[in-house]
């Protein structure tokens, strides 16, 4: 007969409910959700820490995954080596991260779908951003560390991450009644974001995406719906509309290529294999007859899906019809749901940031305060051996007249002399008011001969002194926000000038490009403009007919096409929008008329500095230098106005624009001075910035002189110039930092 005094009797109804609950907070918990101050999900942390603990660094050879994800779900994550594996290669796939953690070596997949190889077959390393930005001070205490599944091993409950991360990489997870989706943002306007909240905590939501204006997707695109971001960050929820990006070309011939160059966030994978069965079916379904033929040409390089058209296609109404009847437009779900305070919670980024900023300070805080108990301890042993160096000759005597290291450690902590022989009775008085720590006697006992040199009494000294300086420093972090708030930003300034990357995704509403009126039939022109500021158009097939005279005669060349503009800009800081159908239009031997009919621009005030098309510009990158020597880069797509004239850049009163170029192909940069001052440095020292900001020095003048030639350049390509009537290497110049006074060249 059973025992019925151990049986419960309990609702079947009540047990379901509370196992569903239960499993459903392992899985939101342990597995789907990620943690909103590290943006991590568990096997991602766990993977990560693991690589940490095998010392597969960044600057070390790579390791087979396999062994990574061995390692892993025998230590920490005993939930299938499939997940595992699955979210190391999600960490290395630079077309869904924006800032890949792992850095893969072998077959990893593909934007266009293909599965990665076998774990056995790849390889894979930290990426120096995951070292230095969300494993660095793991051994100084500075987040907990909880028992591993089956408590032989200890793992972190949280990385102390010190950027954004759950923003930056966003995240996507299916939980128990519930999902997550966050899109990834750009590094660098999310670390601003987060700068100008810890100086004012007040700012809304409106005045943070000044900051953060919307999502930026590694696979670019556009955003088309900019006016209902701002409800979606209040919130945390909502839909982006993501466009891809398109480009008409023309060939000789007059065929029509429609070519997409960047894709939806969300049509990743096999989604781009659906886009080009979709157009095959509106081919067939005549909806789209005026495609001849698509081909996928994409490659490592980037996307390039090409649509061959006929002749006087209606472009305008094609793309359209894409955009409505296929994945090329498409929404992404935003729901930022991530486990804040251990438990799930939808965030706005007002809350996002709040709570990576708790989390940076908590840590910050852990850092210094165990910085500052290792600084005291050392400072105990340190006081205590500059102690013993002055009285040496006594301790000498205690250890020569000690039986044991007992007795001798007894007299140095309490003055116990009972059972030690001294040469002299003064000596055992001295001895009994000895009042040493027991750290302080432990190292008077283990000290060595040689460290009453002169040279190392000086070093202890030294080190005593740094040690004070020290403790002061870390005091100061721990007792005053304004010094721990400096700590942390110049972490994340750091952080952003070491890994920041310019934004790829455009942000724009919808009815600036869908509803759109039709334009004219366009056709593929040259513009021409003289050193005299004459300019003239003529069609594609007149100047490759007389293209070395055209190069010789004409100043500028500028490639376009009829119904689209250029940007002249000139040394007063304006950029003028002039159309090129008011440019002339003719053979190549008609005459040409001044740019000041065309446009806002006066020749009698202002000189041309440079011209380029807007259609090119809206995809380029352009150096600002002006002759104080201020220098920015500008993203060429600030220059597409409505208005015929805008500033192009801010200047100082008096300061002049002596140059500018497209920075495309170019990764140094040489200045010249009135003077003969020459100054090269890498183009990477200078800093992207609106066309509203003045720019850094790019060199130091002294009085007087002024910039007179800029040179750009390719490092692995020799330039040489004249100077003084004779040739300089500009290669041979010394490479140096941006903001120096440069080297006065003698020939």
């Amino acid at each position: 007969m059973p025992d019925n005094s151990r049986i419960i009797q309990t609702e079947y109804t009540d047990v379901m409910q509370k196992s569903f609950v239960d499993y459903a907070m392992s899985v939101i918990i342990s597995r789907a959700l990620p943690d909103v101050r590290d943006g991590l999900k568990p096997v991602q942390r766990r993977t990560l820490y693991d690589m940490h603990e095998l010392g597969i660094r960044y600057d070390k050879p790579y390791r087979k995954c396999a062994r990574i994800v061995g390692d892993t779900m025998g230590k920490y994550h005993p939930h299938g080596d499939s997940s595992i594996y699955e979210a190391l290669v999600v960490m290395a796939q630079d077309f869904k991260k924006g800032l890949p953690l792992v850095d893969g070596h072998g077959n990893f997949g593909s934007i266009e779908g293909d599965g990665p190889a076998a774990m056995r077959y790849t390889e894979a390393r930290l990426q120096k951003v995951t070292q230095e930005e969300f494993l660095k001070d793991l051994d100084k205490d500075i987040v907990d560390f909880v028992p591993n599944f089956d408590e032989t091993e200890k793992e972190p409950s949280v990385l102390p991450v010190r950027i954004p991360n759950f923003l930056i990489n966003g995240s996507d997870g299916i939980a128990v009644g519930m999902v997550t989706s966050t899109p990834p943002h750009n590094l660098g306007e999310v670390i601003d974001a987060v700068k100008a909240f810890m100086k004012n905590d007040a700012l809304t939501t409106e005045e943070l995406m000044k900051y953060v204006p919307g999502p930026d997707f590694p696979t670019g695109g556009i955003v088309v719906n900019k006016d209902e971001l701002l409800e979606i960050y209040e919130t945390g929820t909502g839909k982006i509309r993501i466009r891809g990006k398109l480009e008409v070309e023309h060939d000789k011939g007059g065929k029509i290529r429609l070519v997409i160059t960047e894709i939806p966030y969300t049509m990743i994978g096999a989604n781009i294999g659906k886009f080009l069965n979709d157009v095959y079916a509106l081919v067939e379904s005549r909806k789209a007859p005026d495609i001849v033929d698509i081909s996928n040409q994409s490659s490592k390089e980037g996307i390039r899906i090409v649509l061959e058209l006929r002749k006087n296609t209606d472009v305008d109404n094609l793309i359209a019809l894409l955009y409505k009847k296929t994945r090329l437009e498409d929404t992404f779900n935003v729901n930022m749901l991530a486990v804040a305070d251990g438990r799930p919670e939808t965030l706005g980024l007002k809350k996002v940031l709040e709570q990576f900023l708790d989390f940076q300070y908590e840590i910050t805080t852990r850092k210094y305060r165990n910085l500052l108990d290792k600084e005291q301890s050392k400072l105990e042993i340190q006081e205590g051996l500059i102690r013993a160096c002055d009285i040496i000759d006594l301790i000498i005597e205690i250890l020569r007249g000690s039986r044991n290291i007992s007795q001798a450690r007894a007299c140095l902590t309490t003055g116990n002399t009972e059972g030690i022989k001294f040469k002299s009775e003064s000596s055992k008085r001295a001895a009994s008011k000895l009042d040493f720590t027991l750290p302080q006697a432990n190292a008077i006992l283990e000290m060595r001969l040689y460290k009453l040199i002169g040279l190392e009494l000086e070093a202890l000294m030294k080190e005593y002194e740094d040690t004070i300086k020290n403790i002061e420093t870390y005091r100061d972090i721990l007792e005053n926000h304004s010094s721990m708030s400096r700590v942390i930003i110049k972490e994340l300034d750091a952080a952003k000038k070491a890994f920041s990357v310019p934004r790829k995704t455009l942000i724009e509403n919808a009815k600036e490009m869908v509803y759109e009126e039709k334009k004219q039939e366009a056709s593929p022109v040259v513009v021409l403009v003289d050193r005299f500021g004459y300019a003239r158009s003529i069609d594609e097939a007149a100047f490759e007919r007389n293209k070395e005279a055209a190069l010789a005669e004409s100043r500028y060349v500028i490639p376009c096409m009829s119904d689209s503009k250029i940007c002249v800009f000139t040394d007063t800081g304006r950029a003028h929008l002039v159309k090129v159908s008011d440019i002339p239009f003719g053979k190549f031997r008609d005459k040409a008329q001044p740019l000041d009919n065309a446009s806002g621009y006066d020749s009698s005030e202002e000189n041309i500095v440079y011209i380029t098309s807007l259609a090119e510009a809206a995809t380029a990158q352009y150096l600002f230098v002006t002759r104080s020597g201020m220098i920015k880069i500008v993203e060429g797509s600030e220059f597409d106005a409505t208005r015929r004239t805008i500033a192009s850049t801010k200047l100082a009163e008096g300061d002049q624009i002596c140059a500018i170029y497209g920075i495309e192909g170019y990764d140094q940069l040489v200045l010249k001075t009135d003077a003969g001052c020459f100054i090269r440095f890498p183009l990477s020292a200078v800093p992207a910035m609106k066309k509203t900001a003045v720019g850094v020095k790019g060199i130091t003048l002294s009085e007087g002189d002024g910039i007179d030639e800029v040179y750009m350049m390719n490092s692995s390509v020799p330039r040489t110039v004249t100077y003084k009537d004779k040739d300089l290497l500009l290669n041979c110049l010394k490479l140096t930092g941006r903001g120096g006074k440069g080297t006065k060249v003698r020939v």
